[in-house]
Order: C-alpha cells, then sequence, then structure tokens
C-alpha cells in the first residue's frame, strides 16, 4: 500500500476501552493510528497484521474476531492477571515526494544519522521509498492483574520490567527497548501521557547502556511509548524501497490511587 509521506510518521497503539477488567468481562481494545492519542480506529482485519495475540505467563492465544470487527479485540481473558496484548502490522510502503519531509521524520525520532547515509549512498532527495512495519503491546489487568510482561519475539519490542497495576513505581516504570533480541542502547523513547481530562503531554527520553529507561508516571493517567528503528535496504530492482523503518510501541495505565 502506497500512502503520503505524513502518515509515517504517525504513532500506532493498542488502545483498550478499559486497562483494568473484572474476570468475567472481556478485553475490549481498537487498534489506532494518529498523533496525542486521537487517531482512526481499525477493525479485525487479517491481512493487515502478522500476529494479533494475547500472551499470559507461559499462555498464548490468538486472538479471534470476525472481519471487520470493532473494536479489533472482543476477547474474553485466558484467566485472571497480567495479559499482555501483541499486535504486528504486515508491511507498509511510502513515496517521499519531499525530502523535508523525510528529514523531519528521522530528526523527530533521533535518527538523523540516516541523512549523512543517504547521500553516501548516492540516494535522491524524492522519489524514494520507504517499506515500515509497526510492533504494539498493550498491558491490561485482570482482575487484580498479577503478573510481568516478557519478551514475545517481535522485531523490536518494548518490554515493561514492572507491573504498573501491582508494583509501586515511585521512580517511574522501567522498559527495556530490544532490536532483534538485543537491548537498544541509548537510544530515544517517546512517551505520551494522557491525563484524566484527555490532555496530552509528550515527552522524550534516552534509554540506558542496557537499553532501559524510566518512564515517569502519574495516578489515573495512560501512557504510549514509541520508540523506532530504521535501517538501509539494498534494493534488487528498480522503485524498491531504500529504507526500512520498525516502529515499536506500548501502552499502559497507571491506576488513580
Amino acid at each position: 500500500m502506497f500512502v503520503a509521506a505524513p502518515i509515517a510518521a504517525h504513532e500506532f497503539w493498542i488502545s483498550p476501552k478499559d486497562y483494568i477488567i473484572d474476570p468475567q468481562d472481556q478485553l475490549v481494545a481498537d487498534i489506532r493510528v494518529g498523533q496525542d492519542f486521537k487517531g482512526n480506529a481499525s477493525g479485525y482485519l487479517p491481512p493487515r497484521f502478522v500476529r494479533f495475540d494475547l500472551v499470559q505467563g507461559d499462555d498464548l492465544v490468538p486472538v479471534e474476531g470476525a472481519m471487520g470487527d470493532r473494536p479489533a479485540l472482543q476477547m474474553q481473558a485466558p484467566g485472571e492477571g497480567l495479559v499482555t496484548v501483541v499486535y504486528q502490522t504486515t508491511d507498509s510502503r511510502l513515496t517521499y515526494s519531499e525530502w523535508e519531509k523525510f528529514v523531519n521524520f528521522v530528526t523527530h525520532k533521533d535518527l538523523a544519522w540516516a541523512l549523512e547515509e543517504h547521500a553516501e549512498r548516492g540516494l535522491p532527495q524524492t522519489g524514494f521509498r520507504e517499506v515500515y512495519s509497526r510492533y504494539g503491546k498493550s498491558l491490561m489487568a485482570v482482575g487484580a492483574g498479577a503478573g510481568a510482561d516478557q519478551e514475545v519475539g517481535l522485531l523490536t519490542e518494548i518490554v515493561s520490567l514492572a507491573n504498573p497495576y501491582t508494583d509501586p513505581l515511585p521512580q517511574g516504570l522501567p522498559v527495556r527497548v530490544l532490536y532483534e533480541g538485543a537491548p537498544r542502547a541509548f537510544t530515544q523513547i517517546e512517551v505520551f501521557q494522557k491525563a484524566p481530562d484527555d490532555t496530552v503531554s509528550v515527552a522524550t527520553y534516552r534509554t540506558d547502556a542496557a537499553g532501559v529507561a524510566n518512564v515517569p508516571v502519574k495516578p489515573g493517567h495512560e501512557y504510549l511509548v514509541d520508540s523506532v528503528v530504521i535501517r538501509g535496504l539494498v534494493p534488487e530492482a528498480e522503485g524498491d524501497p531504500v529504507w526500512e523503518s520498525l516502529w515499536a510501541s506500548l501502552t499502559f495505565e497507571f491506576p488513580a490511587e
């Protein structure tokens, strides 16, 4: 699918209706693309995802639905405890008609080194293509929500190292950013914080040598953590993408006191 370049700069996230539910209730969540916690929701569309799973401890349950269901997730929880919702999109492509859009994207995501590499590779400033994919996770609590997030085998992912529903977080929620299973040291994460009155604030942080960063949290607030990988591609034919971006996201709520 070819789309205008600005779409690629939009965030992707799993958006639960309620992050904390009773054991007898369903897990309900939308799949969204947009900005500042506002975006269009897509339905349950298998051609658009590689995987869509519920992970709880050692159990992995594929999300089931009817084509076009909205919200995309409407399922009974596997059991009481912490559930990690996992969603990986299929690949999408875009063509850059304006060099400034690529500059703004990689600069905003702290990937400006790609501009020098682009020039060194002798690539044009317009008409080049990028392929991108999204790797979303969301933490939902069933009942008390006891349990832990874990690596789920995504090409890039953000792993919560504490449970926002059961653990005290005086220093914030520690998260680890991974790429191909290895920590991404000294890389940028972008954090969107949504208050109970729906106002949104945005901040950036950097991971340490172990790929870990602490996300400051406030009671009753919802969070989206985002991190992007970009890597060069060698085109096999004219018109093939020359860049690939991989978008990791994690959503959760820090409960009100």
